[in-house]
């Protein structure tokens, strides 16, 4: 929903948006990140939404947002979950994560509206900060609830533009007072749009998840000489720029000659001086490596290591890593 609102029944889309066009002419990214203005007007009308079906709601440390259904027949069991998440990515995902809270919505009131009488409690879930794109890890919410992450840490994470996760969620109003964990859960279901293109390219129309891909984020740092581009001869040349270059060569053809499912992705790039006639000096990228199997991802890993091993001395370049996150994959029942 490119207006970054939750849009449902006809609801008045309002215009929140994640993140501003800085220039006249300059189109306007479209997002929900987490724990943006965007963000909260998402949560304010997931709640409203919520309330409006009767539903208890009630928000913990991290900012997970539950509505939860009981009565005085069912309290003490443990309820069913259903759920995901509101944040987006930029551009791109509109029904992501949506499609799971708003049908567990759906099945919720649907319910209610049949006079059916639950044996347990069923609540519907909105996690937060499953996307990552402005506070890394991914899937963090979720992560912190099932005790995966503390929420401490979760909480100090300093976004890509300096602001601090738990901060933003005080800001906005959803700094929660229940301790992550606080439902223990007889089962959770989550229906989710296909974020490829698989299912449509198979024709078919619905499927069960097989398995968690293997995440490895990386952000990579090669440093060089900056130089004058028209007076430094092609062989004296220090340049980060095409060494970065090199590096996404190498990883999209190892991935696509791969024959496997295994993809490699370099999603954000910057140079310094970053100027059309200077030699860059300096060049800071992000590379996602996922794999379904734990064994061909550290392959992946490992090819990638001894390639930036071998590149450096090369282009007579500085190459560091740092470790973003790293996710093992996981099969599902």
């Amino acid at each position: 929903m490119h207006d970054n609102t939750l849009n449902r029944r006809g609801a008045t889309a309002r215009s929140a948006p994640g993140i501003r066009a800085d220039r006249p002419g300059q189109r306007r990214l479209a997002g929900r990140l987490a724990g943006s203005d965007a963000d909260k007007a998402g949560r304010d009308t997931f709640v409203a939404w919520s309330r409006a079906a009767g539903l208890e709601i009630a928000v913990d440390h991290i900012g997970n947002i539950f509505g939860i259904w009981s009565d005085d027949a069912n309290t003490n069991q443990a309820p069913v979950l259903l759920g995901s998440y509101i944040d987006t990515v930029i551009n791109a995902g509109i029904y992501d994560g949506c499609y799971g809270v708003l049908s567990g919505l759906e099945v919720i009131e649907t319910l209610k509206a049949a006079g059916y009488a639950p044996a347990r409690p069923i609540a519907v879930a909105a996690f937060t900060n499953e996307e990552g794109v402005r506070y890394a890890p991914d899937m963090m919410g979720s992560l912190v609830y099932a005790g995966g992450l503390p929420v401490e840490e979760a909480l100090a994470t300093v976004g890509t533009d300096s602001t601090v996760l738990g901060a933003e969620l005080e800001r906005i109003g959803y700094a929660g007072s229940e301790e992550p964990g606080f439902l223990k859960l007889h089962a959770y279901v989550e229906l989710h749009i296909e974020q490829g293109p698989v299912l449509e390219r198979e024709g078919v129309p619905v499927g069960a998840v097989e398995s968690l891909q293997g995440i490895s984020w990386q952000r990579i740092t090669i440093e060089g000489e900056a130089n004058h581009a028209g007076t430094t001869p092609m062989p004296m040349r220090r340049d980060a720029g095409h060494a970065a270059a090199r590096v996404v060569t190498f990883l999209c053809d190892r991935a696509r000659n791969a024959n496997t499912p295994t993809v490699a992705t370099v999603g954000c790039m910057s140079f310094e001086p970053n100027a059309i006639n200077v030699i860059p000096s300096r060049t800071t990228f992000t590379v996602d490596l996922r794999d379904p199997d734990e064994q061909r991802l550290r392959a992946e890993e490992a090819a990638l290591a001894t390639y930036l091993e071998e590149l450096a001395p090369t282009e007579e370049v500085r190459i560091s890593v740092e470790r973003l996150a790293r996710f093992e994959p996981v099969t599902f029942d």
